[in-house]
């Protein structure tokens, strides 16, 4: 019974192909890994973002607020009118625009964003 080194090749060829699994495994993990880096950092860049914004536009309304107080030789005028403003824009925001509005600017702002990286790979 001779083999001709058949069995050695086929053990060759089957670590060849376990080693290239393996290989494979390590890069979608490497590559799992990199996208939850960017994606972390992402929502923690945005978070600061709008925690900054939120207390900018806080201040800016005491501000406002204050200051038509002053104007106005008053002590809640100029609060009511920025709460006026808040409740009218609040208004307009619930009866008067539809979400079709904002689906279309999310449809413009996240177009060809998730599958960018996808995308650019197939046309290379």
């Amino acid at each position: 019974m001779q083999d001709n080194g058949t069995k050695e090749k086929n053990t060759h060829i089957i670590d060849n192909l376990m080693g290239y699994i393996d290989t494979r495994i390590d890069i979608i993990r490497l590559e799992i890994q990199d996208k939850l880096k960017v994606a972390f950092v992402g929502a923690t860049h945005g978070i600061l973002l709008g925690l900054v914004g939120f207390m900018c536009l806080i201040f800016v309304n005491i501000f406002l607020g204050l200051l038509l107080n002053h104007l106005l030789d008053s002590t809640f005028w100029g609060f009511g009118i920025i709460a006026l403003f808040y409740i009218v824009l609040l208004v307009i925001l619930v009866v008067g625009l539809d979400k079709k509005v904002f689906q279309g600017m999310a449809d413009k702002t996240f177009d060809n964003t998730i599958y960018k990286t996808d995308k650019r790979e197939k046309s290379i």
